[in-house]
């Protein structure tokens, strides 16, 4: 088939095979929302199937995440932390089985506009794995010591994160 041709859509096997579910399954709506301290274990377990640190971690955080749900399963999370201009974006997680369909793009576009809605005009981050993907979206290289102090001294900053993860910035527009 030629990329002008559009298939024909097949009737669901009588069987209700599991590519037939999956298909159903990728076309249900993908809410994101504001998380809730209610949606903490799910969070962690998110995070930890993620090898994401979260030792420092606490309910509380969660008044600054954003969760994506689809059919009421968690899919995705990315959570804010500071205030004022500069915000540390941290904990960006997708579920292994929503992966590769553009929900962690969904979700960091998010989380800049809540934090440009909270007043922030600048984001930190450090990984250890996604330095590609926040590249591709924007995020420049910077010196850990050029993040504002008030960031700095956060726990990601201090001890959860590794001292050999890359510090990167993005300003938002």
């Amino acid at each position: 088939m030629n990329h002008h041709q559009t298939p024909h859509p097949q009737p669901a096997s009588p069987s209700g095979n599991s590519a037939a579910r999956g298909a159903r399954r990728r076309r249900s709506s993908l809410s994101i929302r504001a998380a809730t301290r209610e949606d903490y274990p799910a969070v962690l377990a998110l995070l930890s199937a993620a090898h994401l640190p979260h030792s420092d971690l606490t309910a509380e955080h969660l008044d600054h995440f954003l969760l994506a749900e689809r059919d009421e399963e968690l899919e995705g999370v990315v959570g804010l932390e500071g205030q004022g201009e500069a915000r540390l974006l941290r904990s960006l997680a997708v579920a292994e089985r929503a992966q590769g369909h553009g929900l962690g793009h969904q979700l960091l576009e998010a989380a800049e506009a809540s934090a440009r809605a909270q007043g922030a005009n600048r984001l930190w981050l450090l990984t250890t794995t996604a330095e590609p993907f926040f590249a591709r979206a924007g995020y420049a290289r910077a010196e850990r010591e050029t993040a504002p102090k008030a960031l700095r001294l956060l726990t990601e900053f201090t001890s959860v994160c590794p001292s050999n993860a890359a510090c990167m910035t993005k300003l938002l527009g």
